[in-house]
């Protein structure tokens, strides 16, 4: 029998091979990548916390198996744009859409999310979710979800380095702020977060459900603009 510290690898390929029939059927794929992260999983390291590079990043945790989210996407979605964006918009979770391509907001919610920003004259900088998988029918993230992917949105957040976040949504303002307020107590206001700007406002998604909140996302972004541009008039050279 193994000593504590020693890792029983056939007990973690027998269980890994398990997981591959209980999820496919009697030929499971024998993915080298998924084989590595799991292993990784199930013996509690975690080596992406050195990189520097959001493409090593995404490389190091694509397989995440850590929560039961890993079982059920069709893709891992890290999120995207650019590496050194100024402003990074964050959300909840990929929808049906997102999981499909493996990208954030390309669905309904981010076509009006587009909008939202065209309407202050901004596009995309870059947008990641709380979650990288999606969770069955929509559903709310769990905490225990959350508390697993949680460290790598502050991993991308480190490497991105942006003046501002933009949070979309109740669970992004909770998670990174660590608090329970209302949304309506939130937004409206400048926060800080390691230093970081942070502005709280609607999902778009929630928007499309209660278009009523409309007006107040629209007061939201327009002080993310005020705020901006302020910043790039004392930005130093």
């Amino acid at each position: 029998m193994p000593q504590n510290d020693e890792i029983d690898i056939q007990a973690l390929v027998d269980s890994y091979i398990q997981q591959q029939i209980e999820l496919y059927g009697d030929d499971p794929v024998l993915d080298q990548g998924v084989m590595a992260a799991f292993f990784r999983a199930q013996n509690g390291e975690d080596p992406w916390h050195n990189l520097v590079s959001l493409q090593e990043l995404e490389e190091a945790i694509r397989n995440c198996l850590k929560c039961p989210l890993g079982a059920t996407r069709q893709n891992f979605v890290f999120g995207s744009g650019d590496p050194h964006a100024d402003i990074v918009l964050i959300g909840e979770a990929p929808g049906a859409t997102e999981d499909q391509l493996g990208q954030p907001f390309v669905g309904e919610a981010g076509h009006l999310l587009d909008k939202i920003l065209a309407s202050i004259d901004f596009k995309r900088q870059d947008v990641c979710n709380i979650l990288k998988c999606r969770p069955p029918a929509n559903r709310d993230p769990q905490s225990e979800e959350i508390e697993q992917c949680a460290p790598f949105l502050l991993k991308q957040i480190e490497l991105i380095k942006p003046e501002f976040i933009l949070c979309l949504g109740r669970h992004a303002a909770h998670t990174l702020l660590k608090t329970t307020q209302a949304l309506s107590v939130l937004r409206g206001r400048e926060h800080q977060w390691n230093g970081i700007r942070l502005l709280v406002t609607y999902h778009p998604a929630a928007l499309l459900r209660y278009p009523q909140f409309k007006p107040e996302t629209w007061e939201d972004v327009k002080l993310l603009r005020r705020l901006y541009d302020d910043y790039m008039k004392h930005r130093p050279v």
